[in-house]
């Protein structure tokens, strides 16, 4: 398989493959179930250019998969480089006859390079007994023809030359010669200038204009096509060579328009550009990489194929090589798996890898979060699936590890009940932010973070019933379990209110009727704690049996309308009345989305620990119109969470197109999009949908479930690592315990 095709291709034949799997080794369901197969997988391995290798101009690979690079010093080659660990150049010094030759271009033919200097074209493959003089001093540019014969051109003179010598020399008026091709359908050699496009043929040694314009910066003859592709200042068109005549009008709907390469692997086109290169894909959209995540510099300078699996895409700043390789979701999970364990677990933690200089991982340092018990509860789900699904071992080992992390947070300060936000050891309080809010643990050696939010909270009810409900050790079910009852004993004995170290009330803990019920309807927060208190009162009476936890579920619902806020559709959330308080005004004057994180994550224990059957299907009506509403975002978590609810009727597609397209490289690169000319964009709304479709992950910036996904530009220059334990193993994981995902399957 090639695995640069699209990825259209790609599918048709996985989608052929499965009919043998599915006949052979399926169960018979009429249960959706993606069936994971090996998909493609991009990344990138960047080497950094310094001021000994500039005036970078054209890499090209040979048979050997040797990388060359050609600057304005010399050849180059790549030294080092991995994913995630930047190379650099080094000065090639693998011929020691090269270092006097003053080579000005390179190319290859029959997969060898071949080079152009002040004298001659040139190759140190065949024996080395390709040499031939052109006669031309200041020659910058040469193509292959046949048997061996080159056009070399000065930029305003072209030489024909082979094995008998030069056989042609001419002109050429107007502006310089920048580049010459070869097309072997017609027998001619094309030549490209600023303003137009010319051809020679070989056989009558006549020289014609094709066409004129302005701007022309590249082109690539379309192999069995009959076309060539002429790259411009404003967009791209195509030529018809056997006809000789324009097919079509020009695009310049492109990510970027500027361009500044062109060149075609594998039946597809490849755009370099001031902004970083794209792919058009089969079906006219496109691959876009821009941004450190895929390439050194911005500025593309050219591209060339490596190989079946490798683009070789040269910038201003250095070369970003992409590899394009087949992997299951199984292995892309056992990847980030790993990732986790080796760098961002602290104290059972899953945390972020912040501090970082430029990307380098090995610079950075475990960060403390006011969401670590979110975060945490997250990936310990994730986990906890895991175990359900494969019974591993090591899944089973890290839920102890992150559950007795949780544990800690309770303990750890004198508030009975009241989770705290975070840990850290005493002493490093000022150099962490918000030191407001942290307090000094009984042990000297440990301070605790105050001040916890509805978003931890639901997040530990999720995971404690997770866990309670399919993690088959006694051990571990009885404390989570004994930890969510804490939590809502609390929370029941404080009137619904969180109650902090002060006797005071956190800002965010707040389920008390006085509270919900005093927001408008249209404010989203009226809705959401009301969904999110019957979740976890459902909950802690499914696993505790304690009935007052039922009777306030129910008094809240028929007393106080609970039941109606959180029914209330989607469609009527939006910004307070004119008139409203300042704190609704400030609540909803946009979609928030840590609030649909927080319903999803209440989603677990509202339908499935469901009083009765009426209740639970009234939950279904709620959870699908909230999922509808979110529909665009395409969302792993919130699709995987829709099968909850009904196994038909879920984005089972877009779920694995999130979890297929997110980026290995979890680092936060700036990105960049809103400047994209093949992108609709729309105008402001409430929800800050900014495009009519979602762009791909690896093509945003990293981000968890609480952004909006329409958000198109962002990052902060690769000062972090991001953990994959929520972002992706989370819907990763539920996927495969609820059926949706397959184990994988490699035939």
């Amino acid at each position: 398989m090639k695995y640069l095709q699209s990825k259209l291709l790609i599918l048709v034949g996985v989608l052929l493959g499965l009919t043998e799997v599915q006949a052979q080794q399926l169960p018979s369901s009429s249960k959706r179930t993606h069936q994971d197969v090996p998909f493609v997988q991009e990344y990138s391995i960047k080497y950094y250019s310094d001021e000994q290798s500039s005036g970078l101009e054209k890499v090209y690979a040979d048979r050997n998969g040797t990388v060359q690079i050609l600057g304005s010093k010399g050849l180059y080659r790549t030294h080092a480089g991995a994913f995630l660990y930047p190379g650099s150049f080094t000065p090639d010094k693998t011929y020691l006859a090269m270092k006097d030759k003053n080579v000005v271009s390179i190319a290859t033919v029959e997969d060898q390079f071949v080079y152009l200097d002040d004298k001659a074209v040139f190759s140190n493959a065949w024996a080395g007994s390709l040499y031939l003089k052109h006669e031309l001093p200041g020659a910058v540019h040469f193509a292959h023809g046949e048997d061996f014969t080159f056009l070399v051109s000065d930029g305003s003179n072209i030489h024909l030359v082979n094995q008998e010598g030069v056989v042609y020399k001419g002109k050429i008026s107007g502006s310089p010669v920048i580049g010459i091709s070869y097309d072997m359908a017609t027998g001619r050699y094309l030549l490209l200038a600023e303003n137009k496009v010319m051809a020679f043929s070989a056989a009558s040694k006549k020289l014609q204009t094709l066409t004129e314009g302005s701007g022309f910066t590249s082109f690539v003859v379309r192999e069995g096509k009959n076309k060539l592709a002429v790259a411009t200042t404003d967009g791209y068109f195509e030529w018809d060579l056997l006809a000789d005549k324009k097919v079509g009008a020009k695009n310049n709907a492109l990510p970027w328009p500027s361009l500044t390469s062109l060149t075609e692997i594998n039946g597809l086109l490849w755009f370099g550009s001031e902004r970083g290169a794209f792919m058009q894909k089969e079906d006219g959209g496109f691959n876009y990489y821009y941004g450190e995540r895929w390439l050194p510099g911005d500025k593309v300078l050219h591209i060339s194929q490596k190989n079946e699996d490798e683009v070789l895409v040269l910038t201003d700043k250095g070369l970003g090589k992409l590899v394009f390789m087949s992997q299951t979701l199984a292995e892309k999970a056992a990847y980030y798996g790993e990732q986790v364990r080796e760098r961002h677990i602290r104290h059972g933690f899953n945390s972020t890898l912040t501090s970082m200089e430029k990307g380098n991982m090995d610079t950075g340092r475990l960060a403390d979060s006011d969401n670590d018990g979110l975060w945490t509860s997250m990936y310990l789900g994730g986990e906890a699936f895991r175990y359900a699904a494969t019974g591993s071992a090591d899944a089973l080992q890290n839920v102890k590890e992150s559950l007795d992390a949780l544990e800690r947070l309770y303990t750890i300060n004198p508030v009975k009940g009241f989770p705290s936000r975070s840990f850290f050891r005493s002493g490093y309080i000022e150099k962490l932010a918000d030191p407001d809010r942290w307090q000094h643990a009984s042990d000297k050696e440990w301070d605790w973070k105050a001040t916890t939010s509805s978003d931890e909270v639901i997040g530990h009810v999720f995971v404690f019933a997770v866990i309670a409900e399919l993690v088959d050790n006694e051990a571990l079910r009885k404390q989570a379990i004994g930890l969510l009852d804490q939590l809502m004993t609390h929370i029941v004995e404080n009137d619904w209110y969180l109650i902090d170290y002060d006797g005071k009330h956190t800002t965010w803990g707040r389920w008390n009727p006085e509270y919900v019920n005093g927001f408008p309807t249209m404010v989203g927060d009226r809705k959401l704690n009301s969904s999110n208190i019957i979740a976890m009162l459902q909950t802690a009476y499914h696993f505790t049996g304690k009935e007052v936890y039922k009777k306030e579920a129910y008094m809240l619902m028929e007393k106080h309308g609970y039941l109606e806020n959180l029914m209330r559709p989607m469609e009527v959330i939006g910004k307070a009345q004119e008139g409203s308080d300042d704190w609704a005004a400030m609540l909803s004057e946009s979609w928030n989305h840590s609030d649909d994180e927080m319903y999803f994550m209440g989603y677990w224990g509202l339908y499935r620990y469901a009083f009765t059957d009426e209740l639970k299907e009234k939950y279904r009506l709620a959870i699908q119109d909230h999922w509808e509403s979110e529909r665009p975002e395409k969302d792993g978590l919130w699709n995987i969470f829709g099968a909850l609810v009904d196994r038909e009727n879920f984005d089972l597609e877009e779920a694995v197109w999130y979890l297929q397209e997110h980026p290995l490289d979890m680092i936060s690169w700036n990105t960049a999009n809103s400047h994209r000319k093949d992108i609709k964009l729309l105008e402001q709304n409430f929800r800050e949908q900014t495009t009519d479709v979602v762009l791909p992950p690896d093509e945003l910036m990293i981000r968890r479930h609480n952004g909006n996904r329409f958000t198109l530009d962002g990052g902060n220059g690769g000062g972090q690592e991001y953990s994959a334990g929520d972002i992706w193993l989370l819907p990763y994981w539920m996927g495969r315990y609820l059926g949706v995902i397959s184990d994988p399957l490699t035939k």
